[in-house]
């Protein structure tokens, strides 16, 4: 397969993943601009997904890099976003983030279990502090 053809099934995988992030995200809520929803933010980057992944696969570049043995990463980290997305509204979202955050890093990524754990638990704090303390916005977590 030509570097662009893989380029152009990038693309739609790009964009596929991100159609179904947004679905997820309106299942969450969407909200308003002015009382936002858990699944605004979701939707902004679903949407960002999908416009990058149409303009990939339209006009792929002629330096796209060929897609080897490692594209297995991305499949599973979609795949676990998926997951993500189908349990958190049900669960919250601390757990899942945190644990989502650390099979990225630690599997994915393969970072020591020191940055894994100050990263995976760090972001989720803060996620925590800035949306449901300082925001106020819905989100699912734990009560």
């Amino acid at each position: 397969m030509s570097a662009v053809t893989q380029s152009r099934v990038a693309g739609l995988a790009a964009l596929a993943v991100g159609v179904a992030a947004a679905l997820g995200a309106g299942h969450l809520g969407v909200g308003s601009l002015t009382d936002p929803g858990p699944g605004l933010w979701p939707l902004v980057v679903s949407a960002v997904l999908v416009i990058t992944g149409a303009a990939v696969a339209v006009r792929p570049g002629d330096e796209a890099e060929t897609i080897g043995r490692d594209a297995w990463v991305v499949v599973v980290a979609c795949v676990s976003l998926v997951a993500y997305t189908a349990v958190i509204g049900a669960v919250g979202f601390e757990l899942p983030t945190a644990i989502l955050l650390a099979f990225w890093l630690r599997v994915l990524g393969g970072e020591p279990w020191r940055t894994t754990v100050a990263v995976s638990v760090g972001v989720t704090v803060v996620t925590y502090a800035v949306f449901i303390l300082a925001l106020g916005v819905a989100l699912p977590h734990l009560a």
